[in-house]
C-alpha cells in the first residue's frame, strides 16, 4: 500500500466488446438508419440511439463518453458481441499502468462488487464509499483506423482508431465520497482527482465539491493535486469544478477531444498556428497554473515551470504508447522497449514549432511513431495519467 499517492474518485466495471462489422451492418439495416441521422449528441434512450451516436463517432474517428438512459440498453447491445470484463475509471487504469513500474497507490472507489475485488491492481489498497455491492457496467467500443460501416448509400470509413464509452452508472453519477478520504490524504504527496464528469445534477455536483474541499483541507500544502478533466456528460457543469478547485489544482489535464470541445471547434493538431490559437483560448477559459494536453501526436505542459514536467510528459507518453501497442498486462520491459522507438516526425515538427512560438512557458514532447494492426485504444488517457504520476513518484 502506498499512502503517498491517492487516486480517485471512482472506478467502473467495463464491458469491452470486440468490433464486428457484420453485426453493426445488420443493426444498421434492422433499424433503417440513414446518414442524415448521425449525431454524436443524440440523447441515448434506446439501442437505436446508441448505434446512431456510435456511427457518428466512427465517421469522425473521434472518441468520447456518452450517458445512456438505461443500463438495459448497454446490456442489450453488449450481448450481441464477444466481450470481456475489465475495470475502468481513470484512477484504476492509471494504477494498473503504475503497477508495471512497481509504483502502488491507494484508490478511492464509489462502487464495489466481486468483479472489482477480483480485478483490482494487487499492489494497491482501496477505500470505498459503497454500502452494498452493485453492478452498472460501462460499454466500451473500440474501432481501428479504416473500420467500415455502410449506412444507406454511404460507406463510413473511420479516419482514426479510437474508442467510445456508453454508461448509466448511478454510483458514479452520485460520486459519494468516503469518510476515510480525508484521513488517506493526510500523508499524501499526490492526489489525483477525476470523475466529476459523470455527475449530471448541478445540486449533486455542488455538494460533492463542498465535500472534496473539506477533504482537501487535510492534504499537506506541499502535495501535488492532479486533475484529469474527462468528457462531462453535462458540459455546462464543468465550470463549477473550475470555480471550486482551480486554486488548489496544480496540474489540469485533458485529451485532444476535450480540448476541442472546450474551444468549440476542430483543431488541426499538426498546425502550429491552430494549436497556439487553441491553447490561448483554452488558457482564457481555464486559467490553471499548469495545463496539460495529451494528443496522439504530442503532449504538452503550458504554464509556470512547464519544463519541470518534461520527465513526467515523456513517462506518460511512453506508458500510453506501451498500452497502445501491447494492450493489457504489459511489463516494465515492454515499457522500456517502447522508449527506444523513433518519435513521430510530424509530432516532433509541431513540438519544435510550439517551442519556438511560446518559449519557456511550454514544454511539448512528440509522441512515438507507432505502427500496429490491432492497437488498444481503450484507457490510453488513463494510462497517460499513470505514466505521468509514476514518473513523478520515481523522481526521488
Amino acid at each position: 500500500m502506498n499512502e503517498k499517492l491517492v487516486l480517485g474518485l471512482g472506478g467502473t466495471v467495463d464491458y469491452e466488446i470486440v468490433w464486428d462489422s457484420r453485426v453493426i451492418d445488420d443493426l444498421v439495416l434492422h433499424y433503417s438508419i440513414q446518414p442524415s441521422e448521425l449525431s454524436r449528441l443524440i440523447a441515448i434512450r434506446s439501442e437505436r440511439d446508441l448505434l446512431i451516436a456510435l456511427l457518428a463517432f466512427v465517421k469522425d474517428g473521434a472518441g468520447g463518453e456518452r450517458f445512456v438512459a438505461s443500463s438495459r440498453t448497454v446490456e442489450e447491445f453488449a450481448a450481441r458481441f464477444r466481450r470481456r470484463i475489465t475495470l475502468g475509471g481513470t484512477g484504476v487504469r492509471a494504477a494498473y499502468a503504475m503497477e508495471a513500474l512497481g509504483v502502488t497507490c491507494t484508490l478511492h472507489l464509489v462502487s464495489i462488487d466481486d468483479n472489482v475485488r477480483r480485478l483490482l491492481p494487487r499492489g494497491s489498497a482501496y477505500i470505498s464509499s459503497a454500502e452494498r455491492d452493485t453492478l452498472d457496467p460501462h460499454l466500451i467500443v473500440q474501432f481501428v483506423e479504416g473500420s467500415r460501416v455502410r449506412v444507406g448509400e454511404l460507406e463510413l470509413r473511420s479516419p482514426h482508431a479510437n474508442r467510445v464509452i456508453f454508461a448509466n452508472d448511478p454510483p458514479n453519477a452520485e460520486l459519494v465520497l468516503s469518510d476515510e478520504l480525508g484521513t488517506s490524504l493526510e500523508q499524501a504527496e499526490l492526489f489525483m482527482i477525476s470523475g466529476f464528469n459523470s455527475i449530471q445534477s448541478e445540486e449533486t455536483l455542488l455538494r460533492r465539491l463542498d465535500d472534496i474541499r473539506r477533504h482537501l483541507s487535510r492534504l499537506p500544502p506541499s502535495a501535488l493535486v492532479f486533475y484529469e478533466d474527462s468528457g462531462f456528460h453535462v458540459p455546462a457543469l464543468s465550470r463549477h469544478v473550475r470555480q471550486a478547485l482551480l486554486d488548489r489544482i496544480d496540474v489540469y489535464s485533458m485529451n485532444e477531444d476535450e480540448m476541442q470541445a472546450y474551444v468549440g471547434h476542430p483543431v488541426d493538431l499538426l498546425d502550429v498556428d491552430e494549436v497556439c490559437a487553441a491553447l490561448g483560448e483554452l488558457r482564457e477559459l481555464i486559467p490553471a497554473s499548469l495545463l496539460v494536453v495529451h494528443t496522439r501526436f504530442w503532449s504538452l505542459a503550458l504554464g509556470d515551470r512547464a519544463g519541470d514536467y518534461e520527465d513526467a510528459l515523456r513517462g506518460a507518453i511512453q506508458m500510453a504508447s506501451t498500452r497502445y501497442v501491447r494492450g493489457d498486462g504489459f511489463t516494465e520491459r515492454n515499457y522500456l522497449q517502447t522508449g527506444l522507438l523513433p518519435v513521430n516526425p510530424l509530432g516532433a515538427e509541431l513540438a519544435a514549432g510550439i517551442r519556438a512560438r511560446l518559449g519557456a512557458e511550454v514544454c511539448c514532447v512528440p509522441a512515438f511513431l507507432l505502427t500496429v494492426e490491432q492497437p488498444t485504444t481503450i484507457g490510453l488517457g488513463d494510462t497517460f495519467v499513470g505514466g505521468f504520476i509514476a514518473a513523478i513518484a520515481r523522481r526521488a
